[in-house]
């Protein structure tokens, strides 16, 4: 296989499958920050730097 066909192959796959599993990331990031019961987790993690050892 030529350079070029191999940089053209892997191109092509990361503009569709690459594209596809970036955007399928954000989506289950978005959904996993906006759960229910994510505000209550995020007020505790917000207070673990004050807390006293």
């Amino acid at each position: 296989m030529d350079e070029t066909e191999i940089y053209t192959a892997m191109r092509h796959f990361a503009d569709s499958w690459g594209l596809l599993a970036m955007t399928l990331f954000f989506v289950g990031a978005l959904l996993f920050t906006l759960r229910p019961g994510a505000k209550a987790s995020a007020n505790e993690a917000k207070l673990i730097p004050l807390k006293e050892d």
